[in-house]
C-alpha cells in the first residue's frame, strides 16, 4: 500500500456514472415504499412519487453545479470543505457516510430477504418442504454479511459502482413488468380504469405529503454520482448529465409502474388502498401476480434481488469514497486513505467500510428506525446542499463553474425548502430516527475534537494556501499588516507577503508610522513627511512589481509599536509582517517584544537572506520541536511558498544523543506526521542525534535559501530567545520566525 499512490484514474464514462444512480436508485426504494405510498394517499402515490422526482430532479442540478467545479470524490462533504469550514465539512461527511453505510445495512438485508424468498420457494417446489435451518434468525444476516462480503472484494479489485449487467438485468425486468401491464390496460375500459383511479386522494393534500416524506428515498442515490466524482471523465459534462439521466430513467419506471399497479394489478372492486395496508412489501409482487400470474411473481423476485445488489454495491462504493476524502482531509484516520498499488484502489476504505457495515447488520435492532434515520439525514443534507449551491454561486467570483444551475436562485431555493420541510416531517412521524440522528453526530463531535481535529485544521490551512480560492468561497477575507520602515527591503517584504496571502483573494495594508515628537514643528520641519511618501512610493512600486494589490496607511503618533498595536486592534488584522535586517540582540528590542507580547495576530517576522532572494529560495530548512501554537500558519506559509514556485521543502528533528530505539521510533512518527500535514508532495525529512542543537540547525540551514523557526508568545518567555538569536547570527540564509494568534 502506498499513501502516495493516486486515487484509480477517471475511467468512469458517462454510461458507468449514470450505471452509479440507476443502481443506487432504481429498484430498491419502489419494491419497498410503493405499498407505503398507496396505504398512506391511496392512487395518488403516483403524484407523490412525481413530485419527489421534481425535488430530485432540483437537487440534481445544485449537486451537478458544485461537481462540475469540484469534480473530486466525496460529494457533499467535498462541497463543504470547500465552502464552509473544516469543523462543518466534518459534520456533513460524517452524517453522510453514516447514512450510505446505513443505506447500504438495508440493502444488503433487503437481498437477503428476497434471496432467501427465492430459495425457499424452490426447495418446497423441488422437495415440498423446507429444511428447519432456512428459518433460522441467522440466516439472513448471515447472507448479508456474505454479500456484503463478496461485493466489497470485488470493488477492492476492480473499481465501478453500479454493476452494469445487473442493472440491465432489472430494468429490463421492470421494463417487461410495465410493458405487459400497459397491454393490459388497452383491454380495460375507460369506465375501470377511472373506478380504479376513485378516489385518488385517500387522506387529502396531508396524506399526499406523508407519502412524499416516506418515499422520497426512494429516489436517493443520484447523488452517489458526485461522492465519485473523482473517477468520472469529463466530469464537467458527465457528472449533471449522469445525474439527470440516473432520474430520468427512475421516474420513466415508477411512474408507468405504479400507474399499472392501480389499473391492472388490483382485481374489481378490491382497494389499493386496503391491500397495500395489509401487506405493503408484498404489493408490487401481488399486483404483478394478478395480471402475469406466476411469471410475474418470479419476475418482481428476480428485479428485487438485482435491485437490492446493485444499490448495495452503490453505496459501498460511495461510502468508501466518502471516507477516503474525509481521511485525505484528516477528518478520519489517515488509514482510510491507503491506495493499492497495483489497482489505484481505495482498498483499505473499502474493506473498512464493508466491514462497519457487517458489523451494523449483525447489531442493527432496530433497521426501520435506522432506515428512516438514513432518509431524515439525506434529506438534510440535501438542504444543504442546495444552501452550498447558493454560497458557491455568490463566491465563485474568480472562477465560475462550469455548469450553472439555471432559473438561479429559484432552483435551489424551492429544492431546498422542500428538502428541508421533508425533513421536519421525517423527524416528526420517525422520532427515533432524529434520536439516531443526533447520537451520530455527537459521537462524531467527540471523535473530531479529540482525535482528529488538530490535524485536519492544519491540512486544511494548506489546502486553503495551496488553492487560495477556497479562501473566497468560505467567505474569509483576512487582512495583513505591513509595518514598514526600511525601502531598501520593500520588494522582499512585498513578495513575501505575496506568498502568505492568497492571490487576488486577501487583502494587504502596508502601514508607515510617522514618528511625531512632542516638540516636533509640521509646519518648520517636513523631512519626516518626505521620507514617508518616499517610503510608501518605495512599496506601492514594489508591490506592481510583484503583482500584490496593496492598500496603503499613513498615520502619525509618537510611540510606533504602539500605534502599530492599535492599528491591527482597530482593523482586525489576521497576520502581521514584520521585516528586520537582524534578529534582535538580547538588550535590545524590548519594545518590539511588547508588540509582539500585545497583538492576537499571527506574527511572521522577516529577516531577508544574502544567498539568495525569497522568488528564488528553492531549498526550505523547517526545524521540528514540539508543538509552539504555530502549526497552522506553517502549514499556510508552506503551502503558499508551494503555489508560487516549486520548492525543496525539508523537515529535520534532533534528538540528544543515545535515546532508546522506542524514543528514536516516535521522533520519526511525529516528524513524518508533521511532513505529510503540510506539504500535499513529496518533501524530505529527517531525526538527527545530537546534543548540539545548534550547531546543526546553522549547519543545516547554511545549506539551505531558507530558514522557517517557529516561536512562542508567552508571558515569561521571549519571542526572541537565545536559540533563535544564535542561529540568525551563524546564517546568512533568509530567516522565517512566525508565532501562531495567542
Amino acid at each position: 500500500m502506498d499513501d502516495d499512490a493516486s486515487v484509480s484514474e477517471r475511467n468512469l464514462g458517462l454510461l458507468a456514472a449514470t450505471g452509479v444512480g440507476v443502481g443506487a436508485i432504481v429498484g430498491g426504494g419502489i419494491l419497498a415504499l410503493a405499498g407505503v405510498a398507496f396505504a398512506t394517499t391511496g392512487p395518488a402515490a403516483m403524484l407523490a412519487f412525481g413530485l419527489n422526482g421534481v425535488i430530485a430532479l432540483l437537487t440534481a442540478l445544485s449537486f451537478a453545479e458544485m461537481s462540475s467545479k469540484f469534480p473530486e470524490s466525496g460529494g457533499t462533504y467535498t462541497f463543504a470543505r470547500k465552502v464552509v469550514s473544516v469543523e462543518a465539512a466534518f459534520s456533513v461527511g460524517w452524517v453522510v457516510w453514516f447514512a450510505s453505510i446505513v443505506a447500504a445495512v438495508l440493502y444488503a438485508l433487503g437481498f437477503a430477504h428476497f434471496a432467501s424468498a427465492i430459495f425457499v420457494d424452490l426447495l418446497r417446489a423441488v422437495r415440498g418442504a423446507e429444511p428447519a435451518w432456512v428459518s433460522s434468525a441467522m440466516v439472513k444476516p448471515a447472507l448479508a454479511i456474505a454479500i456484503t462480503a463478496v461485493l466489497a472484494i470485488r470493488l477492492s479489485i476492480q473499481s465501478g459502482g453500479g454493476g452494469h449487467w445487473a442493472n440491465v438485468g432489472k430494468v429490463t425486468v421492470f421494463g417487461v413488468l410495465i410493458v405487459c401491464g400497459l397491454w393490459a390496460m388497452t383491454r380495460q375500459s375507460t369506465s375501470e380504469i377511472a373506478s380504479a383511479m376513485t378516489p385518488f386522494f385517500t387522506s387529502g393534500v396531508g396524506g399526499l405529503v406523508q407519502a412524499m416524506g416516506y418515499t422520497f428515498i426512494a429516489l436517493q442515490g443520484f447523488d452517489l454520482i458526485a461522492a465519485v466524482g473523482g473517477e468520472v471523465r469529463q466530469p464537467e459534462k458527465n457528472i449533471p448529465r449522469a445525474m439527470v439521466f440516473s432520474l430520468v430513467i427512475a421516474l420513466a419506471i415508477y411512474l408507468p409502474l405504479l400507474l399499472v399497479i392501480v389499473t391492472v394489478g388490483i382485481r374489481p372492486g378490491e382497494s389499493i388502498t386496503a391491500i397495500a395496508g395489509e401487506d405493503p412489501e408484498a404489493i408490487v409482487a401481488i399486483a404483478a401476480g394478478n395480471y402475469l400470474g406466476p411469471f410475474g411473481y418470479w419476475l418482481v423476485m428476480v428485479a428485487a434481488v438485482l435491485s437490492m445488489l446493485t444499490a448495495l454495491q452503490a453505496n459501498l462504493f460511495a461510502a468508501s469514497r466518502i471516507a477516503l476524502a474525509m481521511s485525505r482531509d484528516r477528518t478520519l484516520p489517515p488509514l482510510f486513505s491507503r491506495i493499492s498499488r497495483n489497482r489505484g484502489l481505495p482498498v483499505v476504505a473499502i474493506m473498512l467500510t464493508g466491514a462497519i457495515v457487517c458489523i451494523l447488520i449483525a447489531m442493527i435492532p432496530d433497521v426501520a428506525a435506522a432506515g428512516a434515520a438514513s432518509s431524515l439525514i439525506f434529506l438534510v443534507t440535501f438542504a444543504i446542499a442546495h444552501w452550498l449551491a447558493i454560497l458557491l454561486r455568490q463566491r465563485s467570483v474568480l472562477r465560475p463553474p462550469p455548469f450553472r444551475v439555471p432559473l438561479f436562485p429559484a432552483v435551489p431555493v424551492i429544492g431546498g425548502l422542500s428538502c428541508l420541510g421533508l425533513a421536519i416531517f421525517q423527524a416528526i412521524a420517525v422520532p427515533t430516527a432524529g434520536l439516531i440522528s443526533l447520537v451520530w453526530l455527537a459521537t462524531g463531535g467527540i471523535l473530531f475534537l479529540s482525535l482528529f481535529a488538530k490535524r485536519a485544521r492544519i491540512v486544511d490551512a494548506s489546502s486553503t494556501a495551496t488553492d487560495p480560492e477556497l479562501v473566497a468561497l468560505r467567505g474569509h477575507v483576512p487582512l495583513v499588516l505591513v509595518p514598514i520602515a526600511n525601502p531598501s527591503n520593500a520588494e522582499e517584504m512585498m513578495r513575501l507577503a505575496n506568498a502568505l496571502v492568497p492571490a487576488g483573494v486577501d487583502r494587504v495594508m502596508v502601514h508607515n508610522v510617522v514618528v511625531a515628537n512632542a516638540d516636533w514643528q509640521p509646519e518648520e520641519d517636513d523631512l519626516p513627511i518626505q521620507r514617508s511618501q518616499a517610503l510608501m512610493s518605495e512599496m506601492l512600486r514594489a508591490s506592481a512589481r510583484v503583482g500584490i494589490r496593496a492598500e496603503s496607511l499613513t498615520t502619525i503618533a509618537p510611540e510606533p509599536m504602539e500605534e502599530i498595536a492599535r492599528v491591527v486592534k482597530l482593523h482586525r488584522c489576521e497576520s502581521v509582517l514584520l521585516g528586520l535586517s537582524k534578529i534582535t540582540d538580547a538588550s535590545d528590542g524590548a519594545s518590539l517584544e511588547w508588540l509582539l507580547s500585545t497583538i492576537g495576530a499571527d506574527v511572521v517576522v522577516f529577516r531577508a537572506g544574502a544567498k539568495a532572494k525569497l522568488a528564488d529560495a528553492k531549498k526550505i530548512l523547517v526545524p521540528v520541536a514540539g508543538r509552539g501554537g504555530h502549526e497552522y500558519l506553517l502549514a499556510r506559509l508552506l503551502g503558499s511558498l508551494a503555489r508560487s514556485a516549486k520548492r525543496d521543502i525539508k523537515f529535520i528533528h534532533i534528538v540528544p544523543e543515545g535515546i532508546s530505539r522506542e524514543e528514536m521510533r516516535k521522533a520519526r512518527k511525529e516528524i513524518i506526521r508533521v511532513a505529510q500535514d503540510n506539504v500535499s508532495g513529496r518533501c524530505d525529512w529527517d531525526v538527527i542525534e545530537s546534543n548540539e542543537v545548534v550547531e546543526v540547525v546553522a549547519a543545516q540551514a547554511n545549506q539551505s535559501d531558507l530558514l522557517i523557526l517557529g516561536a512562542q508568545r508567552v508571558a515569561t518567555k521571549r519571542m526572541f530567545g537565545s536559540f533563535t538569536r544564535e542561529i540568525a547570527a551563524r546564517t546568512d540564509c533568509g530567516v522565517i520566525v512566525m508565532s501562531g494568534q495567542r
